[in-house]
């Protein structure tokens, strides 16, 4: 019995390359608040959190389903 959640980029809660909404499904919230967090982020980071972000959707596996 494989009960163990992953992480997957979404092909269905998806604005630029799915990871925000993944992350939401892993973390059972919110996307639109994910995203928020996200480009606070971004900003707060000055763009650091944005490299970030397209790393993360080029190495996180999409989700299978």
């Amino acid at each position: 019995m494989d009960n163990k959640k992953k992480l997957y980029r979404s092909e269905t809660d998806k604005k630029l390359c799915g990871v925000c909404g993944g992350l939401a499904k892993y973390l059972d919230a919110d996307s639109t608040i994910i995203r928020l967090i996200a480009i606070l982020l971004g900003f707060g980071s000055v763009g650091t959190a944005i490299i970030a972000y397209f790393v993360i959707a080029m190495v996180m596996p999409v989700d299978p389903e």
